[in-house]
């Protein structure tokens, strides 16, 4: 299919500077168990491509589902009227920007091996888990799934080079929530918004810790029933990776976006708090802070080999000892604002054009244990796994909430707390960093719900972490 694919483009007489297919086939499936009943298998295919052009200084592209040859010719020709229309009155002038040529292959973890994908045991497995949760008559609803994905990608310079690429990921998940007396306490395995998503085979079952779990998040939701509010006020706070991950994404991902610098997303999904005269001078956080954008970390769930206008992945640190050092843009952005940047030119699918997008966007461990971080505590709160947020139009002020905490008094942990939540400003919160986790605290995570531009793209984003231990949060809780 592939090499049918680019000889019918190379076949093409664009009659442009310079021209690119990229052809996107994804495939999914995702079984779901939910109060003990198995729901109907979902499956999907996908597939289709994009022409993009450019041409004496315009920009143009056009998707088309039809892999014909007349099919990729009409796309074409769409895109060729596209770039003749934007000449000269786009943002940007194409004529003296070169794009990647690339060439290569990448294969992620586990697209070589067969998935041993027997949806038999893999249900019942998801039906004992289910299962497993039910033991109190507390608990009123609880589901279990498991969600596989295949990706083949294809980037084609019509006068260069080819890229072929692929992927596979899965999705475990589970979230129960119990009821008594009028409160409701919801407690999930990673996330209720699939915080466990990696590349790779059926080991990832046992890395999220899947089997077993039903018993373990039942009986933490049960606590959470039954425990006080989060307490409020000013305090330290140590957030696990899986509530790190958000604060990641929101608080260090959206604002580094170089296209939202230059001001791309101010009319669906706000700006940013930073700036470009920023870069290599502002401190964005403690010396502690080590942040990397790294698409070469096999097992994470945006990895590639490239990005999706060819550019080649590599790890890049965006801020060193908390100096903020590169944005999170792509080769075009980079070309628009005169700034280093990275591989993260990126489309959801065929149909939508790459725009700067977070990948595998990670904080370096530290050489802090977690007994450490506890005992260094005075007064605080230990909170795990998000489960609201909001942040202003800037990414500057946030406010958290999680679905697990526990208080810390004098150096030990203690009793459950429910509805734990903590407020802060980016351009602050981060200078209250003051330890961060050893490589045992690390965990991968990631989510499929990333959200930006218009129309919207929402893609897949990789975030691993230590846990971090910050100083003088403004912690609350339901009550406050």
């Amino acid at each position: 299919m592939l090499e049918q694919i680019e000889a019918r483009f190379r076949a093409l007489n664009p009659g442009v500077d310079f021209c690119s297919l990229r052809y996107v086939e994804e495939t999914s499936e995702s079984l779901s168990v939910r109060q003990g009943v198995a729901e109907p298998i979902h499956r999907g295919l996908d597939r289709g491509a994009m022409i993009t052009v450019l041409h004496r200084g315009g920009y143009g592209y056009a998707a088309t589902s039809d892999l014909s040859a007349a099919g990729l010719q009409l796309a074409l020709d769409r895109a060729k009227q596209w770039a003749d229309t934007s000449r000269g009155r786009a943002v940007f002038d194409f004529s003296g920007y070169k794009p990647p040529r690339p060439e290569g292959r990448y294969a992620g973890p586990g697209v070589d091996v067969e998935l041993d994908w027997n949806r038999k045991q893999l249900i019942e497995l998801l039906m004992a888990e289910d299962a497993a949760s039910q033991f109190d008559t507390r608990i009123v609803d609880r589901t279990a799934s498991l969600g596989r994905l295949d990706v083949s990608q294809l980037y084609v310079v019509h006068d260069g080079g080819a890229v072929e690429q692929r992927f596979r990921a899965l999705i475990p998940s589970l979230v129960v929530t119990a009821f008594a007396d009028g409160v409701t306490q919801t407690r999930s395995l990673g996330g209720q918004y699939n915080g466990y998503c990696r590349q790779g085979g059926m080991e990832i079952l046992a890395e999220a810790g899947l089997t077993g779990a039903g018993r373990r998040v039942a009986e933490e939701a049960l606590a959470l029933l039954v425990a006080p509010n989060c307490p409020s006020g000013n305090m330290d706070l140590l957030l696990m990776p899986s509530q790190m991950m958000l604060q990641i994404h929101e608080s260090i991902g959206h604002p580094l976006e170089l296209d939202r610098i230059l001001g791309d997303e101010r009319n669906y999904a706000g700006t940013s708090f930073v700036t470009p005269d920023m870069f290599g001078t502002y401190q964005y956080g403690s010396a502690l802070l080590n942040v990397t954008y790294d698409p070469t970390r096999r097992n994470e769930f945006a990895s590639y080999g490239w990005d999706d206008d060819g550019s080649p992945a590599g790890k890049v640190w965006l801020i060193e000892h908390g100096l903020l050092k590169t944005p999170l843009g792509g080769a075009i952005s980079q070309a628009r604002a005169a700034l280093p940047g990275v591989a993260n030119s990126r489309a959801c699918n065929w149909n939508r054009a790459p725009i700067d997008r977070m990948a595998n966007l990670n904080i370096e461990p530290g050489d802090t244990s977690l007994d450490d971080m506890v005992a260094s505590v005075e007064r605080g709160v230990l909170m795990d796994t998000n489960v609201s947020w909001s942040i202003d139009d800037s990414r500057n002020k946030f406010q958290f909430g999680c679905e697990y905490g526990r208080l810390i008094e004098n150096g030990e942990l203690k009793g459950v707390v429910k509805n734990p939540g903590y407020r802060g400003v980016s351009a602050t919160f981060w200078l209250s960093l003051k330890a961060v986790g050893n490589e045992a605290t690390m965990d991968v995570m990631g989510t499929p719900y990333c959200g930006k531009g218009e129309p919207n793209q929402t893609v897949r984003v990789g975030h691993a972490s230590p846990a971090c231990l910050f100083s003088g949060v403004d912690v609350f809780g339901g009550e406050a």
